[in-house]
């Protein structure tokens, strides 16, 4: 195993908002969260508080839909396909939803805005990671597919030590899910939160 000192580790919470999850968020009202979905903030939180007793960094993405000049959210074409049920004020900059859930409050050190699927694209995440000395990345959220692989493979590629915990993200079918985590397993070592946790205890 990769030996691991958490003062240069980071979590990356991949998109645990509440219009993802919680209810009367965006995908509830449209119907749009899996099971699977909404067990994760119950299972990352312990992860972030044990990694942050011993000095490491969780940071956590946001995906946001800015306003275009009416006021409406400016929504990619094949976001807007699959979730036709996105409206105006859905992830809006600063808003309830936009925020992460309740679970990970007071966890969270730092939050970045993104747009696409990598919580890298077009943030300020890899200067904060470098800024505070962080070679290994454990990457956690919604959904396997998505974000969270898009995020596992940037940080592979900016030469970060990647972790991706397989309990700790869901796809919108298990399926989906078990063929992200083995394609994953090229640029990262895959757990599940209770092997990263027992690599943790002192």
């Amino acid at each position: 195993m990769h030996p691991l000192d958490p003062r240069t580790t980071a979590l990356l919470i991949i998109d645990l908002q509440n219009d993802f999850l919680a209810p009367g968020g965006a995908y509830d009202r449209g119907g749009a969260v899996s099971p699977q979905a909404r067990v994760l903030p119950a299972r990352v939180a312990p992860v972030a508080r044990a990694l942050k007793a011993q000095g490491g960094l969780v940071a956590a993405s946001l995906f946001t839909l800015w306003p275009d000049a009416r006021g409406e959210p400016m929504i990619s074409p094949h976001l807007k396909q699959l979730r036709p049920f996105l409206a105006k004020g859905d992830f809006a900059a600063g808003s309830h939803g936009q925020a992460n859930v309740a679970e990970l409050d007071g966890l969270v050190d730092v939050s970045v805005w993104k747009v696409a699927y990598s919580a890298f694209f077009n943030t300020q995440l890899d200067w904060v990671l470098r800024r505070a000395g962080v070679s290994d990345v454990v990457i956690a959220g919604i959904v396997t597919n998505g974000g969270v692989a898009s995020t596992a493979r940037d940080a592979h590629m900016r030469d970060y030590h990647v972790t991706v915990l397989a309990d700790g993200c869901a796809a919108p079918t298990p399926v989906m899910h078990d063929a992200a985590l083995a394609d994953l397993r090229t640029v990262a070592d895959i757990v599940t939160c209770q092997d990263f946790l027992g690599r943790l205890a002192p």
